[in-house]
């Protein structure tokens, strides 16, 4: 199946709904602005993803999922550079690391939340290569299309709520007058205390995203549940001026109206 196209008029949903009902194996790239997705499927089921933002080796999904401290990872890097995923994996249960299922399980979440992130993507360019499948050292799963679509559906819906929540990351955050002494004591999980940790009238919104290495939806959802929670307050950054307000002006069609216009007003001027 030779498929090509733009998501602005094929959107990632219906490709999922037309691969999982013809049951398709192959490979399916996307470039998006800025950004490049790659997706596989196996009989009509996720088997891969990774996206161009993120390293997608074993070792730093286990990072990212919190299956390694930032010092294993190092040392797993530092030790294991040049070595496949699975047979990094078999060394990370032999030693004692981690577990076949926690590998599987942070795959899986890896693997769903990059095809989730393509159902926001407003446009990219996107192929599908019949029966490509990804390297035999990659580490591959059989993943049920439907939920994924279910999901990146209330996604999509989510993504718009937010983002009519809190249209612009060029404001700033500052923490509210109650939370200084008992902020502490608030159940946040631990992308939540990164972004809190950089929470400074001076910083606008958008440089913390990137600091801490957060999509936009998923940044803009942590936000969201902080001014909530009535934790943080959205504020102009520190140092900065707030918009002129703009004068509106009447359109003229052409150079040639406008000099009709002012000799208008002159004549009318001169007859007072």
């Amino acid at each position: 199946m030779a498929l090509k196209g733009n998501l602005r008029d094929f959107s990632f949903s219906q490709l999922l709904n037309l691969i999982s009902l013809a049951k398709k194996t192959g490979t399916l790239e996307v470039h998006g602005p800025g950004k490049d997705a790659i997706i596989s499927f196996d009989e009509g089921k996720l088997s891969y993803a990774q996206n161009s933002q993120n390293d997608n080796g074993l070792a730093a999904v286990l990072l990212r999922t919190e299956k390694l401290t930032d010092k294993q990872y190092h040392v797993i890097k530092d030790k294991a550079e040049n070595i496949g995923d699975k047979e990094l994996g078999l060394m990370l249960i032999n030693s004692n690391y981690v577990t076949q299922d926690e590998i599987l399980a942070s795959l899986k979440q890896e693997f769903v939340s990059t095809a989730n992130d393509l159902f926001t993507w407003a446009e990219g360019i996107f192929q599908f290569e019949n029966n490509k499948k990804p390297s035999p050292e990659i580490i591959s799963l059989l993943i049920n299309l439907e939920n994924i679509i279910i999901e990146g559906s209330r996604q999509l819906q989510e993504k718009e709520r937010l983002e009519d929540e809190i249209p612009s990351l060029d404001m700033a955050l500052k923490f509210t007058e109650t939370p200084g002494t008992n902020i502490r004591n608030v159940n946040l999980s631990v992308k939540e205390w990164r972004v809190v940790s950089f929470i400074n009238p001076k910083n606008s919104m958008r440089q913390i995203a990137r600091t801490t290495k957060l999509n936009e939806f998923e940044f803009r959802r942590i936000v969201y549940s902080l001014v909530q929670a009535g934790l943080v307050e959205i504020i102009r950054p520190e140092g900065t001026d707030p918009p002129s307000p703009k004068i509106p002006t009447l359109p003229v069609e052409s150079a040639d109206e406008q000099k009709s216009l002012v000799n208008r007003l002159i004549t009318r001027i001169r007859s007072l």
